[in-house]
């Protein structure tokens, strides 16, 4: 069986993070292990408090898991500071993690940047240039390229400069551009390939973000073609949030028990 690495913080409300991780890794049909950098303390309507961990307590899961049981695959989600990203990379260095996606958290669906200036710089110098994929929104494809991104030809050009950094490819998510169509942006150094899906008017997109990154790393883990896994995710995600349990008050999870595609 094939091993996925989700590094990540932990949702209470289990729509998004490590939860979210897991559960697409097993659907997937890959083991899913884990090295939390975070806890939360929330649900779908607010994010009430996190801590995030020590940095030597986060590196001694990368060492344990190295050890033992070396990933196929592995993504980043939340790491919450600096400290934290110089920690998360030295980690992905050391061991030369295979497949490594980055999903740059950086700014929340509100606008609110998640970390400060210090630490998004650490992410584009030592996160970026290590990555198999990167899978930044608009906001945080903006704040990586240097430039406001807010429409298709511009989503097209922030990846360009990502590969620039160093990334072997990225993935723009136009999940915030308006309009009828979600247009996402893959970026090669073969070229620009776009996905295009019908918008779902709903309220259940808590953990998007997380679970599109984490079905690629999924895909990676199984030796798919990068292009083919990027399509398998953004298929599950796209189904995932129309069978959407209805959870909660706010923002709710997606049904992450629909069927990965090739399982």
């Amino acid at each position: 069986m094939r091993v996925a690495l989700t590094i990540a913080g932990s949702d209470s409300g289990g729509g998004a993070g490590i939860q979210a991780d897991l559960k697409t890794f097993h659907q997937f049909g890959v083991f899913g292990t884990s090295v939390i950098t975070a806890v939360t303390a929330q649900n779908t309507v607010a994010v009430v408090a996190w801590e995030a961990l020590s940095p030597t307590l986060v590196a001694q899961q990368i060492d344990a898991l190295a050890l033992d049981l070396p990933p196929d695959a592995v993504k980043s989600g939340m790491l919450g500071s600096g400290d934290l990203v110089e920690t998360v990379a030295a980690g992905i260095a050391r061991y030369a993690f295979p497949h490594y996606v980055l999903d740059p958290v950086m700014v929340a669906t509100s606008g609110d940047r998640l970390l400060d200036p210090a630490a998004e710089r650490a992410i584009a110098e030592r996160l970026v240039p290590l990555a198999t994929l990167v899978t930044p929104n608009l906001d945080e494809a903006g704040i990586l390229a240097g430039w406001p991104v807010r429409e298709a030809g511009a989503m097209a050009d922030a990846g360009c400069a990502l590969l620039d950094l160093g990334a072997q490819a990225v993935l723009v998510k136009g999940g915030h551009l308006d309009g009828a169509t979600l247009v996402d942006v893959l970026v090669t150094t073969d070229g620009v390939r776009r996905f295009e899906h019908p918008r779902i008017a709903t309220t259940s997109t808590h953990g998007t973000g997380c679970t599109l990154s984490s079905a690629i790393t999924a895909g990676l883990a199984l030796g798919r073609p990068l292009a083919r896994a990027v399509e398998d995710a953004l298929d599950f995600v796209h189904r995932a949030i129309a069978s959407a349990p209805g959870l909660g008050r706010g923002h709710g999870p997606l049904d992450h028990f629909v069927k990965a595609p090739g399982t």
